[in-house]
């Protein structure tokens, strides 16, 4: 499997309800490339996770596919051991009384939660694995400690447990820094450079610039059901670029690293 790509899709029409997102997309992102998909709210960020999980479809067509790692059909439990998923959506859909290891735990069934007979699936091999994990990523202490009672970075970073308890070789991060102070951010992202650095393949989706990592060259840019330009940063991330997918102008400033937008006007240059 190591020779396939990780996301394969080829002239592909995706609906969701009866809309249609994407028509004749075509993305290819390989298995050990790390990428930005970057793009504003309603750009198609958000059906594309879907398809890549599995959780859609594209319409019937010749010459049309989505492969991912190779395979058009996935058993979602499978895919899971494969590439792990972290979202501020998934974060909302817990319910407040689940406990911090409950969430870690949750990521073995693919549920959200293990309430009732669920928990009779979870083995204690399985347990002492999350509780190391959740020690990695500095949350050991959260294990008995209901959602509802921590701050929305400690309850990110069990989300990021719940998606590494299978050690997967890619993780997928949407929306990574939402609902998140500074102090939360810097430190989330860090975690995530770790992780990066130690080997892990990051997908981010964002519509952020400034929550691009300096590690991560590659940028798709999504808008309308289009990609607008997909490269390197320093080709991609253009004034030009920027405006044609968020309909706005701005300007764009390189600082050690980190890209980041603001509006045009000399009142509003930032140093580079």
């Amino acid at each position: 499997m190591s020779d396939v790509p990780l996301i394969d899709i080829r002239n592909a029409t995706i609906y969701r309800g009866d809309t249609q997102v994407f028509e004749n997309l075509n993305l290819l992102i390989g298995q050990h490339e790390p990428a930005v998909i970057l793009g504003p709210n309603g750009s198609g960020k958000t059906t594309l996770l879907k398809v890549i999980m599995r959780e859609l479809y594209p319409a019937r067509r010749d010459g049309s596919r989505v492969r991912i790692l190779g395979r058009e059909t996935w058993n979602v439990w499978e895919l899971r051991s494969h590439i792990g998923f972290v979202s501020h959506d998934l974060q909302a859909r817990y319910r407040p009384t689940t406990t911090g290891l409950g969430v870690v735990l949750s990521g073995y069934l693919s549920s959200v939660g293990i309430h009732g007979m669920l928990a009779t699936r979870i083995t204690p091999a399985q347990t002492e694995h999350a509780k190391a994990v959740m020690a990695e990523l500095g949350v050991a202490s959260l294990g008995k400690t209901e959602l509802r009672k921590m701050s929305t970075g400690e309850q990110r970073r069990c989300l990021l447990a719940r998606a590494l308890v299978h050690d997967p070789d890619t993780l997928i991060l949407d929306e990574p820094t939402a609902g998140l102070d500074i102090t939360a951010s810097f430190d989330y992202m860090a975690r995530i450079r770790r992780l990066a650095a130690a080997g892990r393949n990051i997908v981010l989706v964002t519509h952020l610039l400034n929550e691009i990592p300096p590690d991560i060259d590659r940028v798709i840019l999504l808008n309308k059901g289009a990609i607008v330009a997909d490269g390197r940063k320093s080709t991609v991330l253009t004034e030009d670029n920027l405006q044609n997918t968020y309909g706005t102008r701005v300007r764009v400033a390189n600082v050690d690293g980190y890209y980041l937008a603001y509006p045009p006007g000399p009142e509003n240059a930032i140093r580079k």
